[in-house]
């Protein structure tokens, strides 16, 4: 069983510490079925902020990423400064990974929609909105929401990840959006994953962009979390529909998390694709 924190600590704890379609969604956080979570913690650290940070909701250190040239990294850095307060828990390092390994997928043809860029950051707990769709060019956060983890993946926090079926676990990695669908879930939209070996089976796994009960605001309320799915990125019913219209077949979509690898994440092309075409 997880345990329980105000969603007002938790979201000052992370703020301190920061600065159809699926196989069913299932289980009340309370009884579902799952393993036991094993979080990275971070370094013993003595400070008052460190202080107010539950062990519990440490997030897993990201080391930087090597060969990234001086002016892509600034390019990031001056990103992450006009995307303002609603982006001021998207960790630096994360939005750094979006952001390369999105510039290395349009340098490949890999993805075709260019300028927005969706990236959810798996290590934040579920009681946290965790997923933000970006315009690059504009430098704005069009939307930001809670999504879900797969059931398989952990409770309050997914510490486990895989790729293989029925393991209703959450597969990180790159992943280009395809074509919608009405489902049992209402609108839907599928995704291909674009790393081999971490989300190559998504399309087989059925993981979709799809709307969920458990991710509501009344179901957060309720059980201090959303619930879980079986791998799939569930969404708001009250947004889903927004975040799906802004994510048109051939954009961009980053699930990070704790051991998340891709050949994407290559500095030195992402830095070419940026001084030839800029965000687009």
């Amino acid at each position: 069983m997880f345990q329980r924190f105000p969603l007002s600590s938790i979201g000052l704890a992370l703020a301190l510490c920061a600065a159809g379609g699926c196989q069913l969604a299932e289980g009340n956080p309370q009884t579902a079925g799952g393993l036991t979570q094993s979080v990275a913690k971070a370094a013993p650290d003595t400070s008052a902020v460190a202080a107010a940070v539950p062990d519990s909701l440490r997030l897993t250190p990201l080391l930087p990423l090597s060969a990234v040239p001086d002016s892509l990294h600034q390019a990031v850095q001056e990103l992450h400064a006009a995307l303002g307060l609603e982006a001021a828990s998207l960790r630096p390092e994360v939005l750094e990974r979006a952001c390369v390994g999105y510039l290395a997928l349009r340098h490949a043809g890999r993805i075709k929609k260019p300028g927005v860029l969706a990236v959810a950051d798996m290590d934040l707990p579920s009681s946290e909105q965790r997923l933000w769709v970006l315009d690059l060019a504009a430098g704005r956060v069009l939307h930001r929401s809670h999504v879900a983890h797969g059931r398989g993946s952990g409770h309050l926090r997914a510490s486990r990840f895989s790729n293989t079926k029925h393991s209703a676990c959450t597969s990180l990695g790159f992943y280009r959006t395809e074509d919608t669908y009405g489902g049992k879930h209402g609108l839907s939209r599928r995704l291909h994953g674009l790393d081999a070996g971490q989300n190559s089976n998504a399309e087989s796994r059925y993981v979709v962009l799809h709307a969920a009960d458990y991710v509501s605001a009344a179901y957060l309320q309720e059980h201090g979390q959303v619930g879980y799915s079986r791998g799939c990125p569930a969404l708001p019913p009250d947004q889903y529909r927004a975040i799906i219209k802004s994510l048109p077949q051939g954009s961009c979509l980053m699930l990070s998390g704790p051991g998340m690898e891709s050949k994407w994440l290559d500095g030195v092309v992402a830095a070419q694709q940026l001084a030839a075409h800029g965000w687009h």
